[in-house]
């Protein structure tokens, strides 16, 4: 996703399938008993544009409570957003009727984040990948779901012979290959994984990862992978996004976002890595950030991030700034030439370059910078 130098909504990356603008999720807040009148509202998600490209991954990641979530279920309709276009090959699928939508989310699918609690305990994996022929008949004849299924199950590296046991039976990694399996079911075009291997092992992260990345150049697939995971997700995506109080802060490919961060709050998430080798860890710069996480139903000013930013100036709270390139990597270009919502962005580099060839698994900061 490329953002103008002006700022301004991002332009198309090549082919996109999926086009998000101006994304907005305000949830009311109310008081009184019999006259209930709106005295504010929790501003989940709070204006994101996002492009994704045919057969491409876009990875989100950010804090608990930034929002990531919330986009996820607006991009399959499980929620409405409050204002904002979400377009799949032009057409918005958040203003359709129930039918028309019923159509689209064929091609819209979603793998949840607890394998735990996303299965229906009481339907057998059979039924539990089959279900979405039932709403979708015209996609695959009764007689033929059965094979189908098991052809799913061997697809995602299970024993097609497991299709009458129940979820019960099955590790959290297995049961997270039978929700992928499901998401697969009627051939989707985009899949959205909300955290998908949060609540696994890190050996099982890893296969569910890589069984992810082959199923996408086997079917032609366009993820929205979001994580916690920081080298998750950069080992499966192809552009990462950073979001930050239901805005997204920074953007740009990969190698763009983990090697030359230019946004405080990224540098303060890399920073956050836990780094196990004793002698890189002492070469490393560690950024501790101040206060707390303001709540959505109260943003600050200007800049979201200034309350915590070691760079706040007096021009953080008065102005909003633009995801957009940076005017000092304007007209430079190279990797530090990507949209960045900072007035005062520069390139820092917090990971040692021994660091970043294997950036081990790492979670978002509670309290992450003064320098």
């Amino acid at each position: 996703m490329s953002v103008p130098a002006t700022g301004g909504a991002p332009t198309a990356v090549a082919e996109p399938i999926l086009q998000v603008r101006g994304l907005v999720k305000h949830y009311p807040l109310t008081q009184g008993i019999l006259f209930r009148k709106q005295v504010g509202a929790v501003k989940a998600v709070d204006g994101v544009d996002f492009d994704l490209g045919a057969g491409e991954t876009l990875g989100i990641v950010g804090e608990s409570g930034c929002g990531k979530s919330t986009v996820a279920k607006m991009l399959v309709n499980l929620e409405r957003p409050t204002a904002g276009e979400i377009r799949y090959k032009g057409e918005d699928i958040a203003k359709l009727s129930s039918r028309a939508l019923k159509a689209v989310r064929r091609n819209i699918q979603m793998v949840f984040q607890d394998p735990y609690t996303s299965l229906n305990p009481r339907m057998t994996v059979g039924d539990i990948i089959g279900e979405p022929y039932e709403i979708h008949p015209e996609v695959a004849p009764k007689g033929d779901r059965r094979k189908r299924v098991q052809d799913l199950l061997d697809v995602v590296g299970l024993n097609p012979e497991y299709i009458n046991r129940y979820p019960h039976q099955f590790s959290g990694g297995q049961r997270q290959r039978i929700g992928i399996a499901r998401g697969l079911a009627l051939r989707p075009e985009i899949i959205v994984a909300d955290e998908p291997v949060s609540a696994l092992d890190v050996s099982v992260q890893a296969q569910v990862v890589n069984l992810m990345d082959r199923l996408q150049s086997e079917f032609g697939l366009s993820y929205v992978f979001i994580a916690h995971d920081l080298s998750i997700v950069r080992h499966i995506s192809d552009r990462v996004g950073v979001m930050y109080l239901g805005r997204i802060v920074e953007t740009g490919r990969d190698a763009e976002i983990y090697d030359h961060p230019t946004h405080p709050y990224t540098q303060a998430l890399l920073s956050a890595v836990p780094v196990p080798d004793p002698e890189a860890r002492e070469h490393r710069e560690r950024i501790i950030l101040s206060g707390d996480v303001p709540s959505p139903a109260n943003i600050p000013s200007g800049c979201r991030f200034r309350t915590r930013c070691w760079k706040a100036q007096e021009r953080c709270a008065l102005e909003v700034p633009l995801l957009a390139v940076p005017a000092a990597f304007r007209y430079e270009g190279g990797p530090a030439a990507h949209p960045s919502a900072c007035h005062f962005a520069e390139e820092k580099q917090v990971v040692p370059p021994e660091e970043k060839r294997d950036l081990p698994s790492g979670e978002a900061p509670q309290e992450p910078p003064k320098s």
